[in-house]
């Protein structure tokens, strides 16, 4: 199975210059504990944002067009490579960027959704959903978080 994973402002911001907008520790908690144990698949620039560090307890893929190699992740030139390298996984992670998620939404079986319900400006958007292809298989809403302090809410799709 292949799943997208993302935090996404009301307004499709993702991101501003390679770095995230908020800090909700819920949602932070959800990723580690939803993808660990699981091979992550990202772009070169997300993999930069993380401190060029793999996440740990997971198989860390990086996408690149250069011949560059990656401490303690495995490079790839294609999604498509990329996800022949995490054969085997029940289930895989794709983590950004903008055009890897992008490039994801057509093969993507299950999309995991942190809906920040406040705009934000940033120069990173998440691709257009066409949300006819996907049903909503559970919502849970928050009014805020421990530190955060607009709701926000964890959305999961599965393919319809």
């Amino acid at each position: 199975m292949i799943s997208i994973i993302v935090a996404i402002a009301q307004n499709g911001t993702i991101g501003d210059k390679n770095s995230l907008l908020w800090h909700i520790k819920e949602d932070m908690r959800l990723f580690r504990t939803t993808t660990s144990g699981h091979a992550v698949i990202m772009g070169r620039k997300t993999f930069e944002s993380l401190g060029s560090k793999p996440l740990p307890k997971r198989k860390n893929i990086v996408i690149t067009r250069s011949e560059r190699e990656f401490e303690g992740a495995y490079a790839a030139h294609s999604l498509e490579e990329a996800i022949a390298m995490a054969e085997g996984d029940e289930e895989i992670f794709i983590i950004g960027g903008a055009q890897i998620y992008r490039e994801a939404l057509s093969v993507a079986d299950r999309m995991y959704i942190t809906r920040v319900e406040r705009d934000y400006e940033g120069d990173t958007l998440f691709p257009e959903i066409d949300y006819t292809q996907w049903r909503l298989i559970s919502e849970q809403r928050y009014e805020r978080g421990e530190e955060y302090e607009w709701p926000f809410s964890f959305l999961i799709y599965e393919r319809a």
